[in-house]
């Protein structure tokens, strides 16, 4: 599989994974224009356990899979069945635990107004959990169409959902002339139910997608070959923490913030609820990273006894700096229009993490592609132990920098540990598997699009118009850079001769 190929496969999957999630972000607008900053921060502290919780639902089973699917003296289906019926019945002791722990969360969180969304919750992380494994088949297969397509069924109906019980639902019980569907309405919607109808969208959303992917279950048999089963736990475990660590860089400051902030109750909720929204603003970034993921895994292991594999990873890894910095300038140079997006302008004051946390996002997706060497040599435990040093800085700058900054501690605690992390992913890197990474030519790319960034804060002409046109030239001066440098190596990628 070539690069070219790689990038054809990660243009699909990022048509299904930017579309999908623009028009999931869309829902931002809509949720910030209705609820107060206060209701918004408890869906993105629920929405943070949801992602903590799938690390041990899933256990990164479907890396496992791509590491043992692609072992030619193994069988793929007893692979597949091995790892499936691992996760069937992990998943059956979670929800019974997560259920029985549920009203000690619901007390501490002071979530009792809320705790059939905490249940609604239990169910999605179940859904989502039983189609891991089988999405990663559609990957390992190379079906990226039948992926995107599943994708962006659960994110249309998710979105349709939403606008249905937040926008039309009001809209029609007020309007006259649609009195005749008042009895269906009022069947099927109540206003007090609020922000339960985000979690509420998101399950039936969830349960389709699950039912949608039914198909790859055809040849699935409850079995477990448990000398397979202990192998496959064994790589895998280890990044089990590498994943809760992510998530704890990722989600953890949601958490800390209302805990660790000096205002009311009220003001910290507000707080988490700015910047959880800001964050979201890198979106681009996390987006291409996530696209890039879905094809890069696969590709990976598949290439592993290629030749040229390092020559191909240090290509990869290069051209994911390239478009994540292009990226990073995209929407720092055109904040003036992104933060439209955010309808209510009392989100704006959490603008100024935005450029922060897309370096942070950059730095996240390029240590996952320097990640590569231990995943294919099997020293899974070297990402267990970066992984928990870049959780420990996060929770003891959290801790330290919320009680003075505010949110601005958290997203600066989020660029450190990712910086941390990358140099010691990619030094350990160079000692056991070599890769011949442009490391200098991709320090400098990521210095002048900062350099650039910092430029046009400090031109900053004055009026919407001229800042535009000053940044969209600065912009074109970027990429004119970065072609020169690249030419004749975006040539032979295109050619097909890596």
């Amino acid at each position: 599989m070539s690069i070219k190929k790689l990038a054809s496969e990660t243009a699909i999957y990022g048509v299904s994974s930017i579309l999908g999630r623009i028009l999931n972000f869309a829902l931002v607008p809509l949720y910030t224009g209705i609820f107060a900053p206060s209701e918004y921060g408890i869906v993105t502290q629920l929405f943070a356990i949801v992602a903590f919780s799938m690390v041990f639902f899933t256990y990164r089973m479907e890396v496992a899979y791509f590491r043992f699917g692609t072992d030619k003296s193994l069988d793929r289906k007893v692979t597949f069945n091995t790892g499936f019926s691992s996760i069937a019945l992990s998943t059956v002791i979670l929800v019974v635990l997560a259920t029985s722990l549920a009203p000690y969360f619901i007390s501490s969180y002071n979530l009792v107004d809320y705790k059939a969304f905490v249940y609604l919750c239990i169910g999605i992380i179940c859904l989502d959990t039983l189609s891991e494994l089988p999405y990663a088949e559609l990957r390992l297969k190379g079906r990226p169409i039948r992926f995107a397509s599943i994708r962006l069924t659960n994110i249309f109906i998710n979105l349709g959902l939403n606008l249905f019980f937040l926008k039309f639902c009001p809209w029609a019980l007020e309007s006259e002339a649609l009195q005749f569907l008042h009895p269906f309405i009022n069947t099927v919607y109540s206003p007090e139910i609020g922000i339960g109808y985000i979690f509420i969208s998101t399950f039936i959303a969830s349960l389709i997608a699950f039912l949608l992917l039914s198909p790859t279950f055809k040849q699935y048999r409850f079995m477990l070959d448990l000398v397979l089963w202990k192998n496959m736990m064994r790589y895998v475990l280890p990044l089990v923490i590498v994943g809760f660590a992510y998530l704890i860089n990722e989600m953890l400051d949601k958490l800390l913030l209302e805990r660790l902030l000096t205002g009311t109750v009220e003001e910290n909720k507000a707080a988490v609820g700015i910047y959880g929204a800001n964050y979201k603003l890198a979106i681009l970034i996390s987006l291409f990273t996530q696209a890039f993921r879905y094809g890069a895994e696969p590709f990976f292991f598949r290439n592993k006894n290629q030749k040229n594999a390092k020559v191909l990873y240090a290509i990869v890894a290069k051209y994911f700096l390239i478009f994540g910095l292009i990226g990073f300038l995209v929407v720092t140079l055109y904040l003036d229009l992104f933060k439209h997006l955010l309808r209510n302008e009392a989100y704006w004051e959490g603008l100024k993490i935005v450029p922060i946390v897309l370096v942070a996002n950059v730095l996240a997706g390029l240590y996952y592609n320097f990640s590569v060497w231990y995943k294919l040599i099997d020293k899974t435990e070297w990402g267990a132990y970066i992984s928990v040093g870049g959780a420990l800085i996060t929770i003891a700058l959290n801790i330290w920098w919320i009680p003075i900054l505010g949110y601005m501690g958290s997203a600066w605690a989020t660029l450190i540990c990712y910086t941390f992390m990358t140099l010691a992913c990619y030094l350990l890197g160079q000692k056991y598997y070599p890769i011949p990474y442009a490391i200098w030519r991709m320090g400098l790319y990521l210095l002048v699009a900062v350099g650039v960034y910092v430029l046009s804060e400090w031109i900053n002409p004055g009026g919407l118009i001229a800042t535009l046109g000053m940044n969209t030239l600065l912009l074109l001066l970027y990429l004119s850079f970065i072609y020169m440098q690249e030419e004749k190596s975006l040539r032979a990628v295109l050619k097909g001769e890596y």
